[in-house]
């Protein structure tokens, strides 16, 4: 891809990304990631009705009454986006691949993120980690983070969710709001992800294809497995075959379902070729509801 074609892709992404975030995501973003907590503004006299645990007993005993500490909320957040850039997200059979429906939902949080004066970092993971973007602020940062994952070329096909998590608990010290973004093709990540999800407030953005969930009746195929590169012939002729693979796939769909939920990380399920809007509103919508 030319330089002039990657800036029309960035370019076009843009406008639309960010005109979801500004119209329909900014509110819910804003009520929903409201910063880290409480932090420490001002003493003020004692007032009825003030919590006695807030009570300054060093401004207190100075002044022979009691004084109460004032704390207002931390606006600022740091946002992390960790990017699944192994090879099976190249594929898809509907009007986009996964990728970029990635790059679109990664955009529109990016942009949220930035409305709401946070910073946004990216980790790009296959079964390696690819790059990372540490977080800042801006709209020109927001662009470098488009672009990258227009045009990225990751090294490795593989994935490794593990390392991913292990990566984030490493660098990033501070309570972060973490999207990961992945189509969880992958296993054995559990105790990464209940560390990472004590440390930081995660949340799984899973991006599917229908044709992973189902094969249809085409005959005799020969399929590519874009990770190991891997060709097998199929018959999906055969029901039995069929049955097989749809079963497979909802173990490994109840099996993360499992997973998330006994960790406490909320989950976006998003499908190519479908409105991913809904769904992150409807996280949003929940996450509020819990406040």
């Amino acid at each position: 891809m030319t330089a002039k074609e990657i800036f029309k892709k960035v370019r076009k992404i843009e406008i639309k990304t960010r005109g979801l975030s500004n119209q329909i995501f900014s509110g819910e973003y804003h009520s929903v990631f409201k910063g880290r907590g409480m932090a420490f503004s001002e003493v003020r006299e004692y007032q009825y009705g003030d919590d006695i645990r807030n009570i300054d007993w060093n401004v207190t005993a100075r002044f022979n009454h009691p004084f109460v500490k004032i704390f207002e909320e931390e606006r600022e957040l740091t946002v992390i986006l960790i990017i699944d850039v192994s090879g099976s997200n190249s594929f898809g059979t509907q009007s986009q691949l996964k990728q970029d429906v990635v790059t679109e939902i990664a955009a529109v949080l990016s942009f949220s993120a930035i409305n709401n004066n946070d910073k946004v970092g990216v980790i790009f993971f296959s079964d390696q980690i690819e790059k990372f973007i540490p977080p800042k602020k801006g709209s020109s940062h927001i662009l470098r983070i488009i672009r990258e994952l227009i045009d990225f070329k990751a090294e490795s096909k593989g994935t490794n969710i593990a390392e991913a998590l292990r990566y984030l608990t490493n660098a990033i010290k501070k309570k972060a709001t973490v999207f990961l973004i992945s189509d969880f093709m992958d296993e054995g990540f559990d105790k990464a992800l209940q560390i990472a999800n004590f440390r930081h407030d995660l949340i799984a953005v899973r991006v599917t294809d229908k044709r992973e969930t189902e094969i249809p009746n085409v005959g005799l195929v020969r399929m590519l497995d874009a990770e190991t590169n891997q060709k097998v012939w199929v018959d999906t002729g055969s029901a039995k075959v069929r049955s097989h693979f749809a079963n497979q796939t909802k173990t490994r769909r109840e099996a993360l379902d499992m997973l998330l939920s006994r960790n406490g990380v909320d989950q976006v399920k998003v499908f190519t070729g479908d409105d991913y809007v809904k769904p992150l509103i409807n996280l949003f919508k929940k996450r509020e509801a819990r406040r």
